[in-house]
């Protein structure tokens, strides 16, 4: 049956289970059973996991594929100082790529399964210049890989939705054409009124129904203020739950005892986060986020676009990142972001249960090595790519 296979020889994180080999079996795409040398029902497919380590599957929980250049030759990287050029270099070059929307995000996504992520959430941008064009794009690549991963598609107002007149209308239109959110862009930095950018993001998720996630870049006592504008609506709709700020570098920019109160009011309102763990900004706290019941996913951002050079479609690559850009030595540390990047960016998603354990849905990753932490230092490539209990990836290639 779908769903049904028999992986032989792991050694699953986490489970109680030690460091010992032991085969773990999936019936109707979920975790049935582990342990020593177990029996193939009738019919099921047996793979070999080699004695590596496996993981849950990891979850890229904050993508643009609608933007990737990856698979395509390099470009010179053109944009000037600042968000606002970083956005217009964006609308300059986007349509002058040597293949569509589709074929790059189909491209980019295939790889990131291939690398061991069953769980994506890309944004895609709406707004007047390209319309609904980027958002197909993402959907296409969402169809494509239909059972390879499960993917959501967040309606992304990235040139503001106050200052391109118009983009509102397109937001409302991009939910009904199939995103499954809609986003925000910096409602004061950027949009220069946050209140009315998060009136038209929040008014529209509550008559669609539908999830929130806000790119957060300002930083500071600016973005302190719109983190509680948001957990405010939270409140007032009884969205818990249901929205996400990616980056809010607020959190590693104001002083301690704020950053306790911002903390505490995201862990009430159940509003999650996401980091790309960046280069050039502090990281965030992720212990106190983590301590205090926050979800917390890791994501890539964009790979080899308009905005940077930078992105491998692997996120074991970015799990190594933030292991890194936080200084963590400690085998301890280095598991809390495999966590982050793995049953943490799924709940952010809403994909709970994840995990290796009996009942859990059987969307794992198998990657060679003798611990977690070496895992992750090496990143090989993956040995197996199961979702929902289907073999889709091996030796870091797609499965037919």
């Amino acid at each position: 049956m779908t769903g049904d296979l028999l992986i032989r020889s792991v050694r699953p994180w986490p489970s109680g289970l030690g460091t010992a080999e032991v085969d773990v079996l999936c019936l109707a795409g979920r975790v049935a059973s582990a342990g020593p040398d177990l029996e193939a029902p009738r019919g099921v497919a047996e793979v070999d996991g080699k004695g590596g380590v496996l993981l849950p599957s990891f979850t890229d929980a904050h993508a643009h594929l609608d933007s990737t250049r990856l698979g395509l030759p390099f470009r010179p990287h053109t944009a000037g100082v600042g968000l606002a050029e970083l956005i217009d270099n964006d609308r300059r070059n986007w349509r002058s790529a040597e293949q569509d929307v589709a074929a790059r995000a189909t491209y980019t996504l295939g790889r990131t399964i291939a690398a061991g992520a069953t769980f994506v959430r890309s944004h895609a941008q709406v707004d007047v210049d390209s319309g609904l064009e980027r958002l197909e794009g993402v959907l296409a690549a969402k169809e494509a890989h239909a059972g390879r991963a499960s993917v959501q598609v967040v309606a992304f107002p990235q040139c503001g939705i106050l200052r391109d007149k118009g983009t509102a209308e397109l937001l409302e239109a991009a939910l009904l054409a199939g995103a499954d959110l809609v986003g925000g862009l910096d409602p004061a930095g950027y949009d220069r009124d946050p209140v009315k950018h998060l009136d038209i993001v929040f008014g529209l998720a509550d008559k669609h129904q539908r999830g929130v996630d806000v790119h957060l870049h300002d930083a500071g006592s600016l973005g302190a203020f719109q983190v509680e504008l948001i957990c405010e609506r939270v409140a007032a709709l009884d969205m818990r739950g249901d929205v996400t700020i990616s980056h809010c570098f607020a959190l590693s920019t104001v002083e301690e005892d704020r950053r306790r109160q911002l903390v505490d009011m995201l862990a009430e309102n159940d509003v999650a986060v996401t980091t790309v763990a960046p280069g050039v900004r502090e990281p965030l706290p992720l212990r106190q986020l983590r301590w205090e019941g926050v979800r917390l996913g890791l994501g890539q951002d964009g790979m080899r676009d308009y905005w940077s050079p930078y992105g491998t479609a692997d996120m074991l690559d970015r799990t190594w990142q933030l292991a890194y850009r936080n200084g963590f030595r400690d085998d301890s540390l280095v598991e809390m972001c495999v966590d982050i990047a793995t049953r943490g960016g799924a709940s952010v998603l809403g994909e709970t249960g994840h995990g290796v354990t009996e009942g859990a849905q059987a969307d794992l990753v198998v990657v060679p090595g003798d611990s977690v932490t070496a895992a992750v230092m090496d990143r090989a490539p993956r040995t197996l790519v199961v979702h929902q209990g289907v073999l889709v990836a091996a030796d870091g290639e797609l499965l037919p």
